[in-house]
């Protein structure tokens, strides 16, 4: 038992070490570049730079910052998505005929891109966190809406049966059986909204809102500060991974937790 936990733990070392060879040699490639005179470029700052802009960064919690106030709007954002998608998916996927109405109005909305909607939320709530929480809310809904209906309709017809049988109400049938049932695949839904949250948070402050990391990020590249920029790219491309690792364990535990839940 104690040889095969080593090897494990062996095998998980040597994965993460290849997948440290291409960032190490794109950060060799580009100290090398640096050096090189006839291919510096003004804009192309020194790694060294860099990591010094981003200590500054952190040591002053401008970076700080500017992470809470791009977290604050994509978890806002990100939260209403999820209510409303999950509310209204399990509708559509319970209720075919809600659907055969809802379900033209959905079609001809999701293909709208978020940003456009900048110019009416900034109509509506002017500069600041609800005009990008309404962006992100719009661009994240419609992954959780679209899963969590597909995963609805793909609930064995049998457990509704027993809750018909046991004469359950909808409430009591939504949380008891539904979506303990559909829980593992809703969860994918969730993963993708949750990085289209940061991606849309993180390009609206770079469009108009003067807010977040994004902002932070622009406003470097106009004041010709490209270490600045770069820290705070790299950053955003930190965070992103980080989201992006905790929702995929997130999403591995809860199949588990939906079957004991549709066994209950």
């Amino acid at each position: 038992m104690a040889c095969w936990s080593t090897d494990v733990n062996d095998m998980r070392l040597n994965k993460r070490a290849l997948g440290m060879i291409i960032p190490m040699a794109l950060l060799l490639a580009w100290e090398a570049i640096w050096h090189v005179q006839s291919l510096r470029m003004e804009s192309l700052s020194r790694p060294w730079d860099v990591a010094q802009a981003f200590y500054l960064g952190m040591t002053d919690k401008t970076i700080l910052k500017s992470t809470l106030e791009t977290l604050e709007a994509a978890a806002l954002g990100f939260g209403i998505a999820a209510v409303c998608g999950l509310f209204l998916g399990i509708v559509l996927g319970l209720m075919p005929r809600v659907d055969r109405i809802v379900g033209p109005t959905v079609d001809a909305m999701r293909p709208v891109p978020s940003v456009a909607l900048i110019p009416l939320a900034l109509l509506l709530f002017g500069f600041g966190v609800s005009l990008e929480a309404l962006v992100v809310a719009f661009a994240s809904f419609w992954p959780v809406l679209l899963v969590t209906t597909a995963a609805v309709r793909a609930i064995d017809p049998r457990l509704l049966e027993v809750a018909d049988a046991l004469e359950m109400s909808s409430l009591a049938r939504t949380f008891k059986i539904v979506i303990p049932a559909a829980l593992g695949l809703i969860a994918v839904g969730l993963q993708l909204a949750l990085g289209i949250a940061l991606i849309v948070a993180v390009t609206v402050e770079i469009v108009i809102n003067p807010r977040g990391l994004g902002f932070a990020m622009m406003s470097a590249q106009q004041a010709l500060r490209f270490d600045q920029m770069y820290a705070q790219l790299l950053w955003i491309g930190v965070i992103g991974w980080a989201i992006s690792k905790l929702s995929q364990r997130l999403v591995k535990s809860w199949p588990g937790m939906a079957a004991q839940g549709a066994a209950a």
